[in-house]
């Protein structure tokens, strides 16, 4: 269980010790910290709670902002100054570790009495990994389920406590909830020609047997068929090309889609603005008994190679992960580990669609790991884009995103 409040910090201050031992020392070592964290998000508080510790390591804080994190980080890199400790979205994280950029943390993983690697969910635990060896930790997660508005189910039919379990019944309920006359789609989801693309496209490839070295399979042919149905068959607005998760849940809460494939992140914006009974399934999967598969969002922990600090600033790592379960009641992100229980809310819609989630997290693969993500990335927008326009069949697009991605690949 995880050491927090003011009197356990007082007490341990009154002690003359930290939570790991470190003894107060004439003049503090400063760790230097980045991330995209604002003063409401973990990072900024967790830095505050732990300094009043007074373990002897001073810890700074720098809010950097999200479109310049790889660039910056791996300038500062490159010149030497670099912070110790960086959060990264976890598909950069392998950029980073595949050119030595971050420290290699297995032995001090292995030894620490605070970082049990076991409580992990296994995807956020691989987006750390490179070469058989550990780069970090995850700081926190998030995947994608199907939201499905219940009342809608009800006056189309359908049953309102079963939905739609694969994929063909997932496109059958979407035809029977599409309602022009009403402007109401049977689906929202994003095929955006972006990360967010790619974040909600590959658990469907996966869950088809495919994976982004083999995006040409046949699974995933159908599975891009599939989405090609649906927005040829306007089961789905048209923008779904153009528009992010965020937009494309926004239908969805404003009753102009019957279903939605999102994240946890939107949950408190559901309960605000949906005006209607809903719920959350885990994602469909190609047949009865599939392989799942979901996506894996959000960031890791790494400390930098180049750290003049590497004990102290782990001290600051294994401080954060006795922390992670105040990730959720704290801070609303849900924490990576499988060994914390989430606490309920007490608003039930919101509570019934967290557990959904967190057995959905128990899917979720990560996006790579590759230093070259980006690219491969890329190259799988590309075939959404191209099929879901017509240019091309699914099958050959699919096919030259795999040439694509061979050549990165090597």
């Amino acid at each position: 269980m995880a050491i927090r409040g003011s009197a356990i910090l007082g007490a341990l201050a009154l002690a003359g010790v930290s939570l790991f031992g470190l003894s107060a020392k004439a003049e503090d070592v400063t760790i230097n910290v980045w991330s995209l964290d604002r003063d409401i998000q973990p990072a900024p508080n967790l830095i505050s709670d732990f300094n009043k510790l007074n373990t002897g390591i001073k810890v700074e804080y720098r809010q950097i902002q999200f479109d310049d994190v790889v660039s910056e980080a791996m300038r500062a890199y490159s010149t030497g100054q670099a912070p110790d400790i960086i959060a990264i979205d976890n598909p950069e994280h392998a950029l980073f570790s595949s050119r030595g950029a971050f420290l290699d943390l297995t032995d001090m993983i292995a030894k620490s009495t605070v970082v049990k690697i076991s409580s992990y969910f296994p995807g956020p635990l691989a987006s750390t990994m490179w070469d058989g060896k550990n780069y970090g930790l995850p700081k926190a997660t998030n995947t994608i389920a199907l939201y499905y508005n219940k009342d809608m189910f009800k006056a189309k039919g359908l049953d309102p406590n079963k939905p739609p379990q694969t994929w063909d019944e997932l496109v059958d309920a979407a035809r029977k909830l599409t309602d022009p006359s009403a402007n109401v789609y049977g689906l929202a989801f994003s095929a955006k020609a972006n990360e967010e693309g790619t974040f909600q496209f590959l658990p469907w490839v996966q869950m088809a047997g495919g994976s982004y070295e083999h995006i040409n399979s046949e699974g995933a042919v159908k599975a891009l068929d599939i989405w090609k149905t649906i927005i040829t068959e306007k089961l789905a607005s048209p923008d779904t090309l153009t528009r992010g998760q965020w937009d494309s849940t926004g239908t969805f809460n404003s009753g102009n889609a019957a279903m939605a494939i999102s994240g946890p992140w939107e949950l408190d914006r559901m309960v605000s603005e949906a005006k209607f009974d809903w719920g959350v399934a885990l994602l469909p999967v190609p047949e009865v008994g599939a392989e799942r598969s979901s996506a894996m969002g959000d960031f890791n922990w790494a400390i930098f190679s180049n750290t003049q600090h590497p004990a102290e600033a782990f001290k600051v790592l294994e401080y954060f992960a006795s922390q992670d379960d105040r990730m959720f009641k704290d801070f609303g992100q849900l924490p990576a580990r499988s060994d914390i229980a989430i606490p309920e809310t007490r608003v039930p819609l919101k509570d019934a669609a967290l557990k959904v989630f967190i057995e959905q997290l128990k899917f979720a693969k990560p996006r790579g790991p590759h230093p070259e993500w980006p690219k491969i990335s890329k190259a799988i927008q590309d075939a959404i884009q191209a099929a879901l326009t017509g240019q091309m069949t699914s099958k050959d697009a699919l096919d030259q995103a795999a040439e694509k991605i061979k050549a990165v690949l090597g």
